[in-house]
């Protein structure tokens, strides 16, 4: 069981652990031991998450969101299968604590009169800098 917060606690069920072999420092050791770990969570049938969260969690996951609806973490960042294990679920909580948050609504402000003013005047002395260019004319 996996809690991410008061309201949210991920159960067993939902969570799926696989471990493959990683890349990197090793040795032989590497060859051997299947240390890195992929964690699958099937967000999308999951009852411990309200819906407006899952939609925040299917933006911030991107790529490691599949198109069955779940969320798959991976991990090889250490040499310990129990240590990959226990960061690829801090990732999973930490994800769904940022989906949690609920962003602020963007108030619309008009440009400041004086703003406008000098928006207008670097238009004009710009404009003007361009018509001196071109070709002179002989007269």
């Amino acid at each position: 069981m996996l809690k991410v917060n008061e309201q949210i606690t991920i159960q067993d069920w939902e969570l799926t652990e696989q471990f493959v072999r990683a890349s990197g420092p090793g040795g032989q050791n590497v060859n051997k031991v299947s240390t890195a770990v992929e964690l699958r969570f099937e967000a999308e049938r999951s009852p411990s998450i309200p819906g407006p969260v899952k939609s925040r969690l299917k933006r911030l996951a991107g790529r490691r969101w599949t198109k069955e609806g779940a969320l798959i973490i991976q991990c090889d960042e250490t040499r310990s299968q129990a240590r990959n294990r226990d960061i690829a679920r801090e990732r999973l909580a930490d994800l769904i604590l940022k989906a949690t948050i609920k962003p602020k609504r963007r108030i619309a402000t008009k440009p400041t009169y004086g703003s406008k003013q000098r928006r207008l005047k670097a238009k004009k002395e710009r404009g003007e800098v361009k018509a001196m260019r071109g070709r002179v004319k002989d007269e």
